[in-house]
């Protein structure tokens, strides 16, 4: 069976592509967020915000595309992003840390 997964195409306010990914990304349907992402080239922003869940599976996907992506993500995710690296190939917005630079400056 399948699991749901949601795929948004739009653009950022700057004019770059983004892709906007709301549901669970896991071995069922990382086939499709793979075409999504092969069929969109050049930089892209990957909006995760809306994910619920991001097995292996997805996290390969992600590193197959990580040399032309930007990733957005919320506090759930932040701990697969960072440990298991993707965080230092990719620009990743929304870690905890961002906000403590914010309030610094």
């Amino acid at each position: 069976m399948t699991t749901p997964l949601t795929l948004t195409s739009g653009r950022r306010p700057d004019g770059t592509p983004s892709l906007t990914v709301g549901g669970e990304i896991d071995m069922s349907n990382a086939g499709t967020l793979s075409d999504a992402l092969a069929g969109r080239p050049g930089p892209l922003v990957l909006d995760l915000t809306a994910v619920e869940y991001l097995d292996s599976a997805g996290l390969s996907v992600l590193f197959a595309h990580a040399d032309r992506l930007e990733l957005v993500v919320t506090s759930l995710l932040e701990p697969v992003v960072v440990f298991s690296g993707l965080a230092d190939l990719v620009t990743v917005h929304g870690l905890s840390h961002d906000d403590d630079e914010r309030r610094r400056n």
